[in-house]
């Protein structure tokens, strides 16, 4: 596998989106691509999974490494300019109507059902009204044991391409 994870908090992002850049992107090769994109309620991070050739080919049995970006704490500010601004180009507000402290106490509490040593192979987030749960590594006799605590919950597994998971629905 030639994949890696990469971190930002929240904070990071906001000031990419904003318009503020930093240098820390310039070492990500020119073929990189964008696998999987989620935000880790529970770590309060934004988890990248990406691709590139020119990483090195890692055993599927293995983790999958962080890749660190390299940067400064100096912040540039790029100006907007007023005519990239149209009005008919106004981003609209999605409206959730669920509470996300209710949504975040509910995916602990599913969490907490999976044992310590099962916690620690896998990865919680909350994507609509489901609490994901992803293998952060390979499962031999462990899936079961986590399929069967998933189904007990609702839940179902579901096989990507490249990428699989359960999903719970939160009640």
């Amino acid at each position: 596998m030639k994949i890696r994870i990469v971190k930002l908090t929240p904070e990071r992002l906001i000031e990419l989106l904003q318009g503020k850049t930093s240098s820390f992107v310039s070492n990500l090769p020119n073929d990189t691509e964008l696998l999987d994109l989620k935000f880790d309620l529970f770590s309060r991070q934004l988890l990248a999974i990406i691709r590139s050739n020119s990483f090195d080919d890692i055993a599927e049995s293995y983790p999958i490494p962080e890749f660190n970006l390299t940067g400064t704490s100096e912040i540039k500010v790029v100006p907007k300019t007023t005519a990239s601004v149209k009005s008919e180009s106004k981003i609209e507000p999605k409206i959730v109507t669920t509470n996300s402290a209710q949504l975040n106490s509910k995916a602990t509490k599913m969490e907490n059902e999976f044992s310590p040593d099962q916690r620690k192979v896998l990865s919680f987030t909350v994507k609509g009204d489901y609490v994901i749960v992803k293998p952060i590594q390979f499962l031999k006799a462990e899936w079961d044991d986590i399929n069967e605590v998933v189904r007990s919950l609702g839940g179902r597994w579901v096989k990507g391409d490249i990428i699989s998971y359960w999903e719970i629905p939160i009640c």
